[in-house]
Order: C-alpha cells, then sequence, then structure tokens
C-alpha cells in the first residue's frame, strides 16, 4: 500500500483527495493545510509520495519543493499547477519534481490521473530518473502547455511536439520528434536558423544578432519576439519563449520552446514602434499601447495579477492589498474588464463608494451586457441612493436593474432590488409587484444567476 501526503490549503480538495486515493488507489493517506504543517509531518514520517498544491499560504509548493529536495529528501512529488503556469512548471522540474497535475472542473478524472502518478513516481523512485525516463516528462510537460511548444534535446534533436505546435506548422509530431539539424526551424523562418531553444544560455548581444528583439528573463524562462519578412513581402511576428531543463543533478537534459504568432494582435504595433526607432509613440486620443504594456499583455501578466489580487480579496479579504494588484493589471491593459470590477467590488468593502462606483461604471461600459457586473453597478447606486437619499442615483439603478431582468427573468436579487428601489421612491404598488415576481421565480426553483467560477479563476 503507497503512502501519500497531500498538501492543500482548500479542506475540500484535502477530503476529496483522501476519499479517492483511498478507494481507488488502495493508499494510505495523510493530509496538511500548508507548507509548513507539512514539514512539521515530513520531521517524523516518510512517504512513498507528495502531492503539492502550487499556490500555498506563506511557503508555496515550488518553495516547499526546493526546501526538500535541498535537505536531500527524494520523495517523488506531484505538482498541482493550473493551466498557463509553464514558469513554474519548468522551475518544479529543475528542482525535482516527477509530474505535473492540471487543476480543472473534472475532479474524478484528476484524482484517476493522480493514482496513475503516483505509482509511476514510486516506481522511478525505485530505479532511478534516466535519460530516457527525463525525456519522457519532457514530453509530458510540453503537452500540458497551452501554446505551441516543442522541445529538443543536447543535440538540438526534437524530443516533444505538442498539439499547438501541430496546428501551427501543419507537422505532425511524428514527422518531426527525432529530427535535427534545425528542421524545426523551417516552419517559421524558411529555413535552418538556431530558435530561442538553441540560444538559450547565450547573451543578449547575440540574441539580437540572431533578430530577436525585446529580450527579457523572468526567473526561468526567456523571451523574445522576432518578424519573418513572407514571400509577399509583408511581415510575420513571432512571440517566443525557451527555457533550459535539468534533472536533479544539475546536468541539462532538454530545452523547451513555445511559439505564439502575434502579427494581429501586437505584432504590427511593434514593428511600427522599431521602425519609428522609439518605444515611446505619439499622443493620440487612444494611445497605442507601449512596449512594456505590449510585452505585460503578451506575457499574460494582466491576467496574473489579477488573479493574485482576486486571490487577496477572495480568498483572504485582504481588499486594501488586492486593489494595488488590479491596479497592476490595469496598466498593463487598461480594458481588463474582471480587474475593474474586482476592484471595485475591493473598494466598496473598503467604504469608499464613489471611488466603487466609477470601477463599476467602466466595468459595465466595458462589457454592457454582463449579468455579473450589471447587477454589481445596480446593487452599488441602490445603496448610495439610499444611503443618501439621492433620487437620481436611485432611478439609474432602477435602470440598471431592469436591464439585468432583461438578460435574466430569473434573477431573484435583480427583482428584489427593484421592489427596493421602488419603495424608496414611494411607489408602493411597483414594488410589491416586483417583490411577487421574485417570489414567484423563487417558489418555482428557476431562480438563477451567471456569475464568474472564481474558485476556477483562483
Amino acid at each position: 500500500m503507497q503512502s501519500v501526503l497531500v498538501v492543500d490549503d482548500e479542506p475540500l480538495v484535502l477530503d476529496s483527495a483522501r476519499a479517492f486515493l483511498e478507494r481507488f488507489g488502495n493508499m494510505q493517506v495523510s493530509t496538511a493545510l500548508s507548507a509548513k504543517e507539512a514539514l512539521n509531518i515530513l520531521t517524523n514520517t516518510t512517504f512513498d509520495a507528495l502531492v503539492l498544491d502550487y499556490y500555498l499560504p506563506e511557503i508555496n509548493g515550488i518553495d516547499l519543493l526546493k526546501i526538500l529536495r535541498t535537505k536531500g529528501d527524494t520523495t517523488p512529488v506531484i505538482m498541482f499547477t493550473g493551466v498557463g503556469r509553464e514558469n513554474a512548471a519548468i522551475e518544479a522540474l529543475n528542482n525535482g519534481a516527477d509530474f505535473f497535475l492540471k487543476k480543472g472542473e473534472s475532479p474524478s478524472s484528476e484524482f484517476r490521473q493522480l493514482v496513475h502518478m503516483i505509482n509511476l513516481a514510486a516506481e522511478r523512485r525505485l530505479v532511478g530518473r534516466s535519460l530516457g525516463a527525463s525525456q519522457k516528462l519532457v514530453r509530458e510537460i510540453v503537452s500540458f502547455f497551452p501554446d505551441a511548444s516543442f522541445a529538443v534535446d543536447r543535440e538540438s534533436k526534437v524530443i516533444a511536439w505538442n498539439k499547438g505546435m501541430e496546428a501551427l506548422t501543419g507537422i505532425a509530431a511524428p514527422d518531426i520528434i527525432g529530427k535535427g539539424e534545425g528542421l524545426h526551424a523551417q516552419p517559421f523562418f524558411s529555413k535552418k536558423v538556431p530558435m530561442l531553444t538553441e540560444l538559450v544560455f547565450e547573451k543578449d548581444e547575440t540574441l539580437a544578432r540572431h533578430n530577436y528583439r525585446l529580450i527579457r528573463r523572468d526567473e526561468e524562462i526567456l523571451y523574445a519576439w522576432t518578424a519573418v519578412r513572407r514571400p509577399d513581402g509583408s511581415d510575420q511576428v513571432y512571440w517566443m519563449k525557451a527555457a533550459p531543463l535539468h534533472d536533479t543533478k544539475g546536468s541539462f537534459i532538454a530545452s523547451i520552446g513555445s511559439v505564439r504568432d502575434i502579427t494581429d494582435d501586437y505584432g504590427m504595433d511593434l514593428l511600427k514602434q522599431e521602425n519609428a526607432g522609439s518605444a515611446d509613440v505619439p499622443q493620440t486620443e487612444n494611445p497605442a499601447p507601449s512596449q512594456g504594456q505590449m510585452l505585460g499583455r503578451i506575457m499574460g501578466r494582466a491576467k496574473s495579477y489579477h488573479r493574485d489580487g482576486l486571490r487577496l480579496s477572495y480568498r483572504q479579504g485582504n481588499y486594501a492589498e488586492a486593489v494595488g494588484y488590479f491596479d497592476k493589471a490595469l496598466e498593463i491593459d487598461p480594458n481588463h474588464v474582471d480587474s475593474w470590477h474586482d476592484r471595485a467590488v475591493c473598494l466598496r468593502e473598503m467604504g469608499r463608494e464613489m471611488h466603487a462606483l466609477k470601477s463599476f461604471m467602466k466595468a459595465v461600459e466595458l462589457s454592457p451586457d454582463n449579468e455579473e457586473f450589471l447587477y454589481s453597478l445596480a446593487d452599488m447606486l441602490k445603496r448610495i441612493g439610499v444611503l443618501h437619499g439621492n433620487r437620481g442615483y436611485i432611478e439609474a439603478a432602477v435602470r440598471a436593474y431592469s436591464r439585468v431582468t432583461e438578460l435574466n427573468a430569473n434573477h431573484v436579487d435583480a427583482w428584489n432590488g427593484l421592489g427596493i428601489c421602488m419603495k424608496e421612491m414611494g411607489k408602493d404598488h411597483a414594488a410589491n409587484q416586483f417583490f411577487d415576481r421574485a417570489n414567484v421565480v423563487t417558489r418555482q426553483n428557476k431562480a438563477k444567476k451567471n456569475v464568474r467560477n472564481l474558485d476556477l479563476m483562483v
């Protein structure tokens, strides 16, 4: 019977994991809510495998993995990580993780994979991680990445080619795996030239000579973009990422690369700014984003800052600090509508009503038919109108609530909100009609609201 320690700050996840692994995996499962608790348990107990959530309070899963490996603990580790966390996956592998498990909406499927991974990890512990096993793990990681991604070994031969690369290049994985001599570069450059994967250890000056621009290094990952002239004279712009991978002894085993065609998104703006000889663009009524802003958007930093802010506000109730993260997201992408809305929620909870109202209004301006955002705006208008006796705000709330009920006739809270507004305006007959409508929907068990899944977003 395998012994497993599952570390996650969500009690529901721990209970579900224990129930599934014990019943269907015939495993002995212990749990911990934090890295500190896990370290205390590991002081006196050994396990056949560890399952670590990436996001843990105080010490995250990656840092816990580093601590364990620094202490010489070789227990196999399966890391929980979400879609798009390439840097976390790469850093975890480089610090000795054995598998990655994607969190999603199908817990039963995930736990079945987890049983399989634990058994495989335990087997690997007995035989050690050979180069072939490491490369197999690389293929698993590459298949996990959301962007078109691939990997090359020490001799620049392709060892992994995911579905995204197949779609982007039209080349099936079996036709490119094992091939070297720069063949993987031909779909992009029409010739055999070094890609970012082959240049990952080079200095920025060398990368620039190979026509890579806006070079950035973020933890384990190298970022850059490059332009290729098409046969018709137009330009194709690619955003690329690359990162080296090492085994637990520090030996280089492969380089992972990702490619995204950004020609129609930001590519032309990048080329125009470069051709103008400056990252600064003339101020217009709607100024183009700077290279720094475009870099942040391409790298998904706005979404990352939003997720961090949501974690602070939704999970921890730390509204003041969360606002700072939402502001960072909006600095990168002023049209990041979720950040406007969730920033407003924090300001509302902090008692900054008028500032919250402005943010709610901006969210609705960007997404005028979003039921959740409209309801938040209506509720804020009603709150201000009732507290300050301002009929204008109450009338504006009525318009917003009415739009919600147009989108969703079974939104009980919106019907009740309309009733309260009518009551405040002295229209008792209309108020009773709206309250009655809410009661009918409730009695018929038809009440529903369309809102985002914040647990999944976090």
